[in-house]
């Protein structure tokens, strides 16, 4: 039922107005394409994609795959959606999930379901395979999965008699031990430019920002679960709890300093962590992020899908780039052959390959890829990314700051958000159900 409503929105262009050529097969290419040899641009902002370029052009001599290093955020975006309009598209190119809805509705996408659709659904769990599958037909190819876990300061914890929260409500009573243990230090952190932990939270706990009725885009920002969500860590906020700080420097500054001992992150976190605070070595342990009911339950923050843009000239030698990086054991040795990366690899086969390539000294010898593969085990699964998510999150961040000032409730960001997403939607021409 949730496809034959999905390839409705997807497809209908008189009750959406999507573009009618996001929906067929595409046939672009020429006869170099067909043959799945010849040259292949990509552009990525991920990691490690430079070296995955240069390892896949060692072993395949009949394509040359040419890397360009491109800005991250919405200023690649617009750089990709601009390419489209002038013809002047990579054939490969990295879109995040919450984006690749917009991108395949606005025709901006071949569809990949003859050329990789099969690959997607034999290699990939339903969670993540739901993010690239709209409206029957396949649009990305999974990269990273980000699941949910705990990072804490094992020292601290021990040395203040702290117990690790399993669920929410110890969660919040650990937060006030790790308070009144040092008053500049903080268990948690609400992000004031990131409106992606919020949102990978509601997920988590059952929340459904978007999903379908009959032929409209049901919007539901302010559901229950997702009301839940937002008092919980806005009451958090206000009471000074948690931090409130940028995603980038600011945080990584309080982990540094001492000030941040324990906060709420995706698997990358790890690799970040280490290469970012490497004299905390031994200091830091891992745990599965606390739930509502004590049952396991997690999300995803973050994590990214390679797409062929609509207008690529080598959409052949590009699936075979494409299914490589994602689903080749040698192909994911190239991305985190740095050694400091912890990507969790979206195929769960290629997990060993991963954790293989990750030191484990700085969690103290734990194995952060067994409990990432349990947290990853337990992603609810159907979760719908929304078609305008730039203008929902932008909606988000520009309120959140006020949130720990008093100024707003956190869900009242979250019913703002709603409203700026659905008056998005209708100035589109899509349907939004009431």
């Amino acid at each position: 039922m949730f496809r034959r409503r999905l390839t409705a929105l997807v497809c209908s262009v008189a009750a959406i107005g999507l573009l009618a050529t996001g929906c067929g097969d595409s046939g672009s290419g020429t006869s170099t394409a067909e043959k799945g040899t010849g040259k292949v641009t990509f552009w990525s902002f991920v990691k490690g994609s430079q070296e995955v370029a240069k390892a896949f052009n060692r072993t395949h001599p009949d394509i040359k795959v040419t890397f360009e290093a491109v800005p991250s955020g919405q200023e690649y975006y617009s750089k990709l959606t601009n390419a489209v309009k002038a013809g002047t598209v990579p054939d490969v190119a990295v879109v995040e999930y919450p984006q690749l809805p917009e991108f395949a509705t606005q025709g901006k996408l071949e569809t990949l379901s003859a050329s990789l659709g099969p690959l997607v659904k034999d290699h990939f769990p339903e969670s993540v395979r739901q993010l690239v599958e709209l409206g029957s037909q396949t649009w990305g190819i999974p990269r990273d999965a980000a699941p949910l876990m705990l990072y804490y300061r094992n020292d601290f914890f021990k040395s203040h008699k702290i117990s690790v929260p399993k669920t929410w409500d110890e969660y919040r009573s650990m937060t006030g031990q790790v308070k009144k243990a040092d008053p500049k230090a903080r268990g948690g952190v609400l992000y004031t430019d990131n409106p992606g932990l919020l949102t990978a939270l509601s997920w988590q706990a059952g929340s459904q920002w978007f999903g379908t009725e009959k032929d409209s885009w049901k919007v539901s920002l302010t559901d229950a679960p997702a009301r839940k969500v937002a008092d919980y860590w806005g009451d958090l906020a206000r009471k000074d709890l948690v931090h409130s700080l940028s995603s980038l420097d600011p945080f990584w500054t309080s982990v540094q300093q001492n000030r941040t001992v324990a906060y709420v992150c995706a698997s990358w976190c790890a690799g970040a962590q280490q290469a970012t605070v490497a004299d905390q070595k031994g200091k830091w342990s891992v745990a599965p992020v606390p739930t509502w009911d004590a049952k396991p339950a997690s999300a995803m923050y973050g994590g990214s899908s390679f797409v062929i843009p609509k207008g690529a000239k080598n959409s052949a030698a590009a699936a075979e780039f494409i299914k490589w990086i994602t689903t080749d054991p040698e192909g994911m040795k190239a991305w985190v052959s740095s050694g400091t990366s912890s990507m969790f690899p979206a195929d769960p086969r290629l997990v060993p390959v991963t954790k293989a390539a990750f030191p484990t000294d700085y969690y103290g010898g734990q194995d952060v890829y067994a409990l990432g593969s349990t947290s990853y085990a337990a992603v609810r699964p159907g979760w719908t990314w929304g078609p305008v998510m730039g203008t929902t999150n932008t909606a988000i961040v520009d309120q959140l700051p006020k949130v720990a000032q008093g100024k707003v409730k956190l869900f009242d960001v979250l019913t703002g958000a709603q409203q700026a997403t659905v008056k998005d939607m209708e100035r589109r021409g899509m349907k939004v159900a009431p």
